[in-house]
């Protein structure tokens, strides 16, 4: 056995090409279905936290509601803008797709099963560097957006665009040290290993702010609210997705709900213990829901606790402003997850150097972190006045080149238009009216 194949505790040696199949249609499958179920769960736990009938009344259990919207997308016309670059315009939507799909493939379902007279895995494929694949594979799906927003040759899917890059790399970044301590704590970066390693604890307990940092990062990353800047209608339209209809704009919509589901499979792996039963049922006739197709019950339960908690803040919170979100971003989430590495870090290596108990340390060190993350909420933004206008300067809407409403405490600059009116207003009145004793006007030297 390779150094390889060491790092990855789940055993392929006896998969065939069969095997390989019928585990990638499964998959599809698993997702396709999983998106239906999706969007059904997300359109009747919406309606009935803010008091909406139609998800719930339309048809049995509110089923029409969401048959309505999917013929909708089949039926409806599928226009291309005339001015996009057609390739690319239709090529966007298929990468974002695509690339949702790959994510799955390093995702434990649970442990080895008899598949028609095959031991293996109830896994695809699994490899040392796992988790980067997995955050590869994120990243290379935000071109689809990219692409998208830049081939529709329009200002607002450009802008949208724009802003999904922006997003991506700024809570990736969190997202990815948030996952770091997992590593160091596992000793490994494969998927099945990590889960390996939870057996007696789940790393959700240690790493907790570890595992708070990474739940905002997931719901950052796959543009969902409060953070759903790039395509939020109150601002841009549409976002990228504006000049996108028909099947095209349903890829986007497909990939968007992949990715929750992708995000919360990692957050199982890496957090709740994978496809592991919880405490009570993990204790019951030595381990017995551990084993078998049982662990795939387990999974699928921990996967839909995390969709429930993105239609969950869904229905609750308000949504960010773009420059609230970034700050939260940059200012809060990184430099917190940094600490967080550098304390988890220092105490494995104190841990394996020395013959210290460091834990009540590290359970310490957890306590203060999360109390400087709650004290930033608290700090009031220092508000700066902007140098280069004063306030008796008027305000020019077309400064930068494209029409913008003034700030508070600018003045807009009076209209020609109503100042010609006000003038000839002016001038016609007094004719109209009549002037003194001693000159007499237009209208009295016709009478």
């Amino acid at each position: 056995m390779n150094a390889a194949s060491a790092a990855v505790t789940a055993d392929f040696s006896n998969d065939v090409f069969w095997v390989w199949l019928l585990k990638a249609v499964g998959i599809i499958v698993f997702l396709l279905l999983s998106v239906l179920i999706a969007i059904w769960f997300e359109r009747r736990v919406v309606g009935r936290m803010q008091l909406r009938p139609g998800p719930n009344w339309h048809g049995p259990l509110g089923l029409f509601q969401s048959l309505g919207d999917a013929m909708k997308l089949l039926l409806k016309e599928d226009i291309t803008v005339k001015a996009a670059d057609k390739v690319i315009y239709i090529v966007a939507p298929v990468i974002a797709v695509f690339c949702s799909l790959l994510t799955y493939a390093v995702i434990p379902f649970g442990p080895e099963v008899n598949i028609f007279g095959v031991m293996t895995p109830l896994q695809l494929t699994d490899f040392p560097v796992a988790v980067l694949y997995i955050l590869a594979c994120a990243s290379v799906g935000v071109y689809g957006i990219v692409l998208g927003g830049w081939s529709s040759n329009s200002t607002y899917p450009l802008l949208g665009a724009v802003r999904s890059t922006a997003q991506v790399i700024s809570y990736e970044l969190s997202m990815g040290l948030s996952l770091v301590s997992v590593f160091i704590v596992a000793g490994s970066m494969s998927t099945s290993q990590i889960v390996d390693s939870q057996t007696t604890i789940w790393w959700l307990i240690p790493l907790l702010p570890a595992f708070v940092i990474y739940v905002i990062s997931m719901v950052g990353e796959t543009n969902r609210l409060p953070f759903d800047l790039p395509e939020a209608e109150g601002e841009l339209v549409g976002g990228y997705t504006t000049e996108y209809s028909s099947m095209k704009f349903a890829w986007f919509f497909l990939a968007e709900y992949i990715n929750m589901l992708n995000v919360s499979a990692v957050a199982t792996t890496l957090f709740f213990g994978g496809w592991r039963a919880p405490w009570p049922l993990s204790a019951i006739n030595d381990g017995m829901f551990n084993t078998g197709w049982w662990p795939l019950l387990w999974f699928v339960i921990k996967v839909w606790l995390f969709m429930f908690l993105f239609v969950w803040i869904r229905g609750t919170l308000l949504r960010f402003r773009y420059d609230q979100f970034m700050k939260f971003g940059w200012k809060v989430l990184i430099p917190a997850a940094l600490v967080w590495v550098v304390c988890v870090a220092v105490v494995q290596g104190v841990q394996q150097f020395t013959d210290l108990d460091v834990r009540a340390w590290s359970i310490g060190a957890a306590v203060v972190l999360l109390v400087a993350v709650g004290i930033t909420f608290l700090i009031p933004e220092k508000k700066q006045s902007d140098p280069e206008q004063r306030p008796d300067e008027p305000f020019d809407a077309f400064a930068d080149g494209f029409p913008v409403p003034p700030l508070p405490g600018q003045q807009l600059p009076p209209s020609p238009r109503a100042a010609r009116r006000a003038a000839q207003t002016a001038s016609v009145t007094p004719a109209l009216v009549g002037g003194d004793d001693t000159t007499p006007t237009e209208e009295s030297t016709r009478g």
